[in-house]
């Protein structure tokens, strides 16, 4: 089992609604709904430099709006995180049919960590963050790097995210993929299971999408 984090186990987007619209202040300006609603699911570099695009600001400097950005999530993420419905069922049913399971997220580690004390860190053997893989969503290479470390083939995991650019990463990856939309519209895609939540799925459902390939 493959979960993505922000938006498909936690509500966490709106903690960075909350950062990136705090960070747009404090450049000066003020960030538009479509830039915020382009970076969800994107890797830090993609949000950074649809930030600056949003801003006209292009010379500013990426490392100091980072470590920003980053200090003022951590300190949200601390207050603790809130469940998207039937995610933690899930995940702890996961656990107990003793799959193995791993949290494949385009976060970085220093992040994941404090998200880790809503999460709990012993729900995964193994967790794969934005800046530990050689390629972010929507490459495939996070999804594959999660199946490697897992000891298991791609083919033989699902993967559940919540936006485009996860899905396409995971698509992509070669495993069987389950979407729940959160703050955007998921388009019907082919290989793709849409559901509305996560509410009633459990390990049973997830070996029917297996063999329940929609168009």
């Amino acid at each position: 089992m493959l979960f993505d984090m922000d938006g498909t186990l936690v509500d966490s987007e709106k903690v960075w609604d909350i950062a990136l619209y705090e960070l747009a202040t404090h450049a000066g300006g003020t960030l538009s709904e479509s830039a915020r609603l382009a970076m969800i699911g994107s890797a830090m570099a993609t949000t950074m430099r649809i930030l600056r695009d949003d801003l006209g600001q292009p010379d500013r400097d990426e490392a100091a709006d980072v470590a920003w950005l980053e200090h003022r999530v951590e300190e949200l993420f601390a207050d603790g995180l809130i469940w998207r419905p039937g995610a933690l069922e899930l995940l702890l049913a996961v656990r107990a049919a003793g799959l193995p399971t791993a949290l494949v997220t385009s976060t970085g580690r220093r992040l994941v960590e404090v998200a880790l004390n809503t999460l709990g860190r012993e729900n995964f053997d193994v967790i794969v963050c934005g800046d530990e893989v050689s390629a972010p969503k929507p490459d495939p290479a996070p999804y594959r790097r999660a199946a490697d470390l897992l000891g298991v083939k791609i083919a033989e995991c699902v993967a559940i995210e919540d936006s485009l650019t996860g899905m396409t990463s995971a698509l992509a990856s070669g495993a069987a993929v389950l979407a729940i939309p959160a703050e955007l519209e998921l388009p019907p895609t082919t290989g793709v299971h849409l559901r509305d939540t996560l509410v009633g799925v459990d390990p049973a459902f997830l070996g029917t999408l297996f063999t329940e390939i929609p168009a």
